[in-house]
């Protein structure tokens, strides 16, 4: 009679390196989904913001800056800054890099929070290859500029 020696499962016979390297890549995993939702998140409640929504329409809005960035305008990457909002109250402080057809250019808005109502101090956009700077607040414009 022939004996016929009973083969082991992979399992069993990897266990000791297979569950704790299964074990640091779950770990890993987990962190690096947790780090992409929390970035998305936060990049979601930014893009969210008031001030950033009235930068954007102010960018668009603007005929001078269509005429340099062509359109349609609309965001270019990560947008960079801070904004905290406490109760009524808040501050931001912001820049979003922008592109049209013809360049590319970054937003800069900075406000202040009173009473539930934003105000700004600057909403403004400097061209990424003339260095210009475009006031979007509303300032008057010499007459060949504006249209």
């Amino acid at each position: 009679m022939e004996y016929q020696e009973e083969k082991k499962s992979w399992f069993s016979r990897n266990w000791g390196w297979a569950v704790p390297l299964g074990g640091c890549l779950t770990i890993v995993v987990l962190f690096f989904v947790f780090l992409g939702s929390l970035f998305f998140g936060v990049s979601s409640l930014m893009t969210g913001s008031d001030p950033y929504k009235e930068g954007i329409a102010k960018a668009k809005q603007d005929t001078y800056l269509i005429d340099l960035l062509g359109e349609p305008i609309e965001t270019n990457g990560i947008m960079q800054g801070s904004i905290s909002i406490e109760n009524n109250t808040g501050k931001a402080d912001i820049s979003v890099p922008i592109k049209g057809p013809k360049g590319t250019a970054t937003l800069y808005v900075e406000g202040t929070k009173t009473d539930g109502e934003w105000s700004y101090e600057e909403i403004y956009v400097i061209i990424q290859e003339t260095d210009e700077q475009i006031d979007l607040l509303g300032y008057e414009r010499p007459d060949s500029l504006q249209q």
